[in-house]
């Protein structure tokens, strides 16, 4: 029986054609810009978005730490819904990387508005720092995989380019929007002076993201990226999995959506869960009651369940390519017959 695991979409494997695929990856150095393959996945995501130019990087942290780097300088400040990535998650690297301020915005299930960007932007005092960056998160991790429109964005982009804000797209998930709403990578290209997409997610690459801009923008990057230890030699052979899984594994994401809104349908009906947030794409965030988050997940374990608490006794699950229908089907009927309040 495999064990179920719901912890993360970063948990994804290559498939074996994947694997198959980088093998066989012609390789240089990155560092010189002559690794061939990664410079065909950079192009690859450039014109995906309808850009110039993309950087390939290790992780997610990195591109957004990137953006925010190349955006603004020191005595700047960053605006950001409280829930974001940028701001929960990346162990405050706009202040250790870029030396900025944040303002934040408690917005609705981790989207902002453009009144409350308005809001947010400061008076040009000296004793207040300079604002300079918007940075949205499409769909939103911690509100539990919500997700803005193009028609919620324009707005925002409007209002940016009037007032010469910078505006970066933490995208991490975004193929799980668009895949929802159907619009086009080029459209979302439109909207943002930069966009940070993850390849390790529900994508299946082992590793790696891309930051995607103008190539002013992306020549600043790279030296910012050598700078943190990001340069790469033969980096092809990782890049590949990128490259492979953009032309064959975004499709399939509404799979994973489907099986979430199906299992927060189930959680919603059960005594041990006081709340499911609004599943909109592949996460579900609930809150228990009557029962602990180490109970919950110990009785979990014992069907070779796996799961992490977001904080307290709120719970995460997320759906991803490595779980099958008989594994979802077999977790729906935990959920509802297998969790005792009494332990």
């Amino acid at each position: 029986m495999d064990s179920i695991n719901l912890v993360s979409d970063t948990v994804t494997v290559p498939c074996d054609n994947m694997r198959a695929f980088m093998a066989q990856a012609p390789v240089g150095d990155d560092v010189f810009s002559e690794d061939p393959t990664v410079n065909e996945l950079q192009s690859y995501a450039a014109q995906l978005f309808n850009k110039e130019a993309a950087l390939f990087c290790p992780s997610g942290t990195m591109t957004n730490q990137l953006a925010i780097k190349c955006h603004t300088q020191a005595l700047d400040d960053m605006i950001c819904d409280y829930s974001s990535h940028v701001y929960q998650y990346e162990t405050s690297g706009y202040a250790y990387h870029s030396r900025v301020g944040v303002s934040l915005i408690h917005g609705q299930h981790g989207k902002i508005s453009v009144e409350q960007v308005k809001q947010a932007v400061r008076p040009d005092f000296d004793w207040l720092p300079n604002s300079r960056l918007v940075v949205l998160e499409n769909s939103c991790n911690k509100a539990g995989g919500s997700y803005y429109t193009l028609d919620e964005i324009r707005p925002i982009t409007q209002y940016t380019q009037k007032q010469g804000l910078a505006l970066h797209l933490d995208g991490a998930r975004l193929f799980n929007v668009l895949v929802e709403t159907n619009e086009s990578t080029k459209e979302v290209g439109e909207q943002f002076d930069s966009i940070s997409i993850c390849l390790s997610k529900g994508l299946g690459a082992p590793v790696g993201s891309l930051l995607i801009g103008d190539k002013a923008f992306i020549k600043k990057a790279r030296k910012f990226r050598k700078v943190m230890g990001g340069g790469m030699r033969q980096a092809g052979i990782i890049a590949a999995g990128g490259l492979y899984a953009l032309r064959h594994n975004i499709e399939r994401l509404k799979i994973d959506n489907d099986r979430a809104k199906k299992i927060g349908h189930v959680l919603a009906q059960q005594p041990y869960v006081s709340s499911v947030a609004p599943v909109h794409t592949n996460i579900i965030v609930f809150d228990l009651q009557g029962i602990d988050s180490a109970d919950f997940i110990k009785q979990l374990n014992a069907h070779d369940i796996y799961a992490k608490p977001i904080s307290g006794e709120t719970m995460r699950f997320v759906t991803h390519k490595d779980q099958s229908d008989d594994m979802i089907n077999r977790l729906l009927d935990v959920l509802e017959h297998r969790i005792s309040l009494n332990g």
